[in-house]
């Protein structure tokens, strides 16, 4: 539960700057500042982790 709450809050942030100010491609991929630096590896190794665990939790593999 921890893990999706982080999820939602940065998805939340995220909306916010894009509502604010707009979020260019460049931005996206390559800003070196701020939330949008780490974005999308962080973002991306959340939500691995959630996969990892629901299959643990159910006894199944994703692989």
């Amino acid at each position: 539960a921890k893990l999706i709450a982080e999820m939602l809050d940065m998805q939340k942030q995220f909306i916010d700057i894009e509502h604010a100010n707009g979020i260019s491609g460049k931005d996206y991929y390559y800003s070196q500042d701020g939330l949008l630096k780490d974005y999308r590896e962080v973002y991306m190794q959340k939500a691995m982790r959630v996969v990892e665990l629901s299959h643990k939790i159910v006894g199944s593999s994703a692989f």
